[in-house]
């Protein structure tokens, strides 16, 4: 019988069990992969818009001046990049003055932190326009509220929209756009 020999074998597979179980574990917290089977629909009606009113029965013809409607401003078509991406944008002034980014028959893929951004890059096709949303002025609307849907968000009061030209459905956690519209303006 051997004595005084020590074995290494057990302490090795426990530590690369733990390294394994630590690494799928990140990995998934990371990618996120079953994402990309869950969809999330979201159907926000445009704020400020108003139904006009029909008069009461009985009433003159002559009514008021109608109340004021949401503008558009810009807008475009998406284009897919890194995800199939379709749907539209729109930038809105709404009645109060305030504006909103609003994104029409969104049907993308769902995946990890992705936001809205509102930028001052060209939109570009293909694999060229994936990257291209973080490399000057950009302004985070807030996260994708869904990933199929039409959708509104805010843009802050103290934005300078001249500055602007496009808006990117951008995935923060990997540096990419899912994809992008070109703002052009009406």
């Amino acid at each position: 019988m051997r004595r005084g020999r020590k074995t290494w074998g057990r302490p090795l597979a426990i530590g690369v069990l733990v390294a394994a179980v630590t690494g799928v574990s990140l990995g998934l917290y990371w990618f996120q992969p079953w994402k990309l089977w869950q969809d999330e629909t979201v159907q926000e009606a445009l704020p400020g818009a108003v139904a006009p009113a029909s008069p009461p029965a009985g009433t003159s013809s002559a009514s008021p001046s109608p109340a004021p409607q949401p503008r558009t401003l810009a807008g475009g078509a998406l284009i897919s990049h890194e995800h199939t991406t379709s749907g539209s944008v729109k930038l809105v002034r709404l009645p109060d003055g305030s504006h909103v980014v609003r994104v029409e028959d969104l049907d993308t893929s769902n995946g990890p932190d992705l936001r809205v951004w509102l930028t001052d890059a060209p939109v570009k096709e293909g694999r060229a326009g994936w990257h291209v949303f973080d490399d000057g002025a950009y302004v985070s609307l807030g996260k994708l509220k869904g990933n199929k849907g039409s959708q509104n968000y805010t843009v802050p009061a103290d934005v300078d929209l001249s500055r602007y030209t496009s808006v990117s459905i951008w995935c923060d956690r990997f540096d990419v756009s899912f994809g992008a519209a070109e703002l052009a303006r009406t």
